[in-house]
């Protein structure tokens, strides 16, 4: 154990200790410092605690990671509180719409990643509600005696419920199941009276009839009811939640009142088809949740599913609307497993003949107005990002039941709740996100919508949000609400700070790469993506831009090593490298590939065949050279067609002559110019016929020559030949006089003797082979 005197020096000791251990928990606990972070967006992600600093000289050089960390480590690094990026967490309430039983009815809540608030809202039981009862009775044949107690019941439950309500309506509906087989009897007898058996007349199967809406005549409710007649199908269970359904989202045709409590009374002796069991009638469309009513009755019933427990649910909550099942003690139980999932539901027990069907309402309306419950619904594909809590503080005398309801709850009593939302990460694009918090049979709801801040002021639609954050972000110009952040795009499209760099409000913060620098306004510079030429960079004569050179004035080339004049390709005629080619970096470069030279001057295998011109020729001669008939002419000559006074005898490498043998035996003399990229001829106004004898005894002699010549060579080979045939005739090529007489054959060889003119032999050994050998 250490002891410290009360000096300064120890004390001194003690606080650096100190600091050092707190500084060392707050690293450790530090989520906000990773070398992975390179934009604000992934600092804020990373928790509501972590800031991110857009202060421009923030650290220069250092890693675009050390702008992320915690508010206080940032100003201790030098950044300014004003240049922080720290989104808290705010709630803002809308007062401005009324509420009479729940407050507040909007609430915008900004959230931070991992961020988290809370907010309370009360709900308050009112005591003389308007009440509209709506009565969905099963009217298939063994609930004919409930159905004729409900012909007396009506007026004396209205005289009830005054006590309970100021405004009291009552509206009818009745089911019996899907009219199709096997619920039903399908024959033609059966399905138009299903009663026919017992010799009592009853009306077809339905799935849902609506017969009476909203209404406060009592006396028109007892006419409609005593109307009713009954019905009958074949298997135990019936089509209620269908029907249910179907009473919940047709609230027009139902008149249900928007600022009355709606109670839904549904009196059956069976239990209910649930949605898979529509597929045993081949019926395999799910339910849509939608209203099907045309003339009252429900056209959808042969078509799709039985709705689902958790549909009828959500319309039910959606619809602000109470459920009261009134059914008999043999089904009680199914239907008591059933009532925790449909929330502001009652389930009471129908006695023999009904006759307790008018306590049972009121009871259950006692019921449901003492019980306050709250449920919370979010947008589908936002609901794995929030976590919501609900606790509620029940008022003096009402005990909690479960951590969402309140029970007992008097009039005019108010229960608060107490909520608490946190988003775990933020979504793809930074939209508002509704949150739907709504007490159970109520009419008002609570609207939360939740706005992620999960991106730095200045990249909020382009703009910063208030006029301090316009002088530090630079984004005074008018800006597109649909470009985000523009000013940090080359060109105004593409990736932000070509994808080289983070926008930091407005502007560009360039990567450091250990390739080289990255610099310029929109991170578009840098010193290693272009090509080198003599050792540098753009041959030195120009800027490295998204990987290409942009040269100075005076030069091109993906290097900027060839200077953009033409003047060295331009030859003495005048004409770019003598018309035959295109000048690239000073240089000629040929079109034609047989061509060389400087200016594409030279070609010495160029061939421009008089013959292929002859067609030409033919057509100018044969014509006069007249005016009208050369457009003629001229479509079936490639080449220029020039007319002179006379052919002169030219000897050049780009002019030749040739000879054109016309159908009169003359021939006329024209010439070829390659000067021009296609060849230019040229005719005479005056052609001069050339005879034959002017014209073949040089043909004639060249092809004299050409024989005597080839005969000289014939005659020499000829004599080579011959020379070394006598050469081989006087040495022998077999040297048989000195015989070996020792020699003999042996009885698998054969002498074989070949004779000439003098008595030479010659042997040959041929080795035979034994008979057996061969079978082998």
């Amino acid at each position: 154990m250490t002891y410290c005197d009360p000096t300064i020096q120890c004390r001194v000791l003690l606080t650096l200790f100190l600091s050092a251990s707190v500084a060392s928990c707050h690293s450790a606990d530090n989520l906000c410092t990773s070398p992975l972070v390179t934009s604000c967006h992934e600092c804020l992600s990373r928790g509501p605690q972590c800031a991110w600093c857009f202060q421009e000289i923030f650290l220069n050089g250092m890693s675009l990671s050390e702008r992320c960390d915690l508010a206080v480590n940032l100003e201790s690094k030098g950044c300014e509180m004003q240049f922080i990026e720290r989104p808290g967490v705010k709630v803002e309430v809308n007062t401005t719409l009324p509420s009479t039983q729940v407050a507040p009815r909007d609430l915008l809540v900004q959230l931070p990643p991992g961020g988290e608030t809370s907010f309370v809202v009360e709900v308050k039981q009112l005591e003389r509600y308007p009440v509209d009862l709506y009565y969905l009775v099963d009217v298939s044949a063994s609930m004919q005696e409930n159905l004729d107690r409900l012909k007396t019941v009506g007026m004396a439950l209205s005289h009830r419920m005054r006590d309970y309500s100021s405004d009291f309506r009552v509206g009818f509906g009745s089911f019996v199941d899907k009219p199709v087989s096997p619920y039903i009897n399908v024959h033609p007898l059966k399905i138009e009276n299903p009663c026919k058996d017992y010799e009592i007349q009853c009306r077809p199967a339905h799935g849902f009839i609506h017969v009476l809406p909203m209404t406060d005549n009592m006396t028109e409710f007892t006419r409609v009811i005593q109307q009713q007649q009954i019905s009958g199908n074949m298997d135990t269970p019936e089509g209620g939640f269908d029907a249910m359904l179907q009473a919940a989202v047709c609230q027009k045709n139902i008149g249900w009142r928007p600022e009355a409590k709606h109670l839904l009374l549904l009196m059956t002796d069976q239990p209910s088809h649930l949605a898979l069991d529509s597929r045993l009638a081949g019926i395999v469309v799910p339910h849509d949740g939608n209203c099907h009513l045309e003339n009252n009755a429900y056209t959808k019933t042969t078509n799709m599913e039985y709705p689902t427990i958790g549909q009828l649910a959500e319309k039910l909550m959606d619809n602000s609307i109470h459920s009261i099942f009134a059914v008999e003690q043999g089904q009680y139980k199914w239907y008591e497993d059933l009532i925790p999932l449909l929330p502001g539901a009652y389930l009471g027990r129908l006695q023999k003949r009904a006759s307790n069907l008018k306590d049972l309402v009121i009871e259950a309306y006692k019921k449901l107005l003492s019980n306050v419950e709250l449920e919370v619904a979010i947008q589908d594909h936002h609901v794995h990002r929030f976590h919501i809590n609900i606790t509620a503080v029940c008022p003096k005398g009402s005990q909690a039941t479960g951590i969402n309801k309140c029970s007992n709850v008097k009039p005019n009593q108010t229960v608060f709740f107490n909520i608490t939302v946190s988003m775990k990460d933020c979504p793809s694009e930074e939209e508002e996100i509704l949150i739907f918090v709504k007490p159970v049979g109520f009419n008002e709801t609570t609207t939360v919508r939740v706005r992620p801040t999960c991106s730095c002021r200045c990249r909020e639609l382009g703009r910063c949000l208030d006029e301090r954050d316009d002088a530090l972000c630079g984004a005074g110009e008018e800006q597109d609400d649909l470009s985000p952040a523009r000013d940090c795009k080359l060109g105004g499209s593409g990736p932000d700070c070509s994808g080289r760099g983070v926008c930091v409000c407005g502007k560009c913060v360039c990567d450091h790469t250990n390739l080289g620098t990255v610099n310029g306004n929109y991170c578009e510079v840098d010193d290693f993506s272009c090509p080198y030429s003599h050792g540098l960079l753009c041959g030195g004569r120009g800027q490295c831009i998204s990987g290409e050179c942009r040269c100075e004035s005076g030069w091109t080339g993906e290097s900027c090593a060839c200077p953009a004049s033409t003047e060295p390709c331009l030859s003495e005629d005048g004409l770019l490298c003598s018309g035959r080619g295109k000048c690239v970096c000073g240089s000629c470069r040929c079109d034609d590939p047989r061509r060389s030279g400087q200016f594409c001057e030279k070609c010495p295998t160029c061939d421009y065949s008089c013959q292929s011109h002859w067609k030409c020729v033919d057509c100018h001669l044969s014509n006069g050279f007249s005016k009208g008939k050369a457009k003629e002419c001229n479509r079936t000559c490639s080449p220029l067609v020039d007319y002179v006074d006379g052919i002169p005898d030219v000897m050049s490498e780009s002019v030749k002559q040739c000879l054109y043998p016309s159908s009169d035996k003359c021939h006329y003399k024209f010439q070829m110019n390659s000067v021009f990229d296609s060849a230019q001829i040229r005719i005479s106004r005056y052609p001069e016929c050339l005879s034959s004898q002017q014209y073949y005894p040089t043909f004639i002699g060249v092809l004299l020559l050409t024989l005597l010549l080839g005969l000289l060579i014939l005659v020499v080979v000829k004599f080579l030949l011959m020379r070394k045939m006598w050469t081989l005739r006087e040495s022998p090529i077999y040297d048989m006089t000195n015989k070996d007489s020792g020699y003999i054959p042996t009885h698998n060889e054969k002498t074989i003797t070949y004779r000439r003119d003098q008595p030479l032999e010659m042997h040959i050994h041929v080795h035979k082979m034994p008979l057996k050998e061969v079978w082998q």
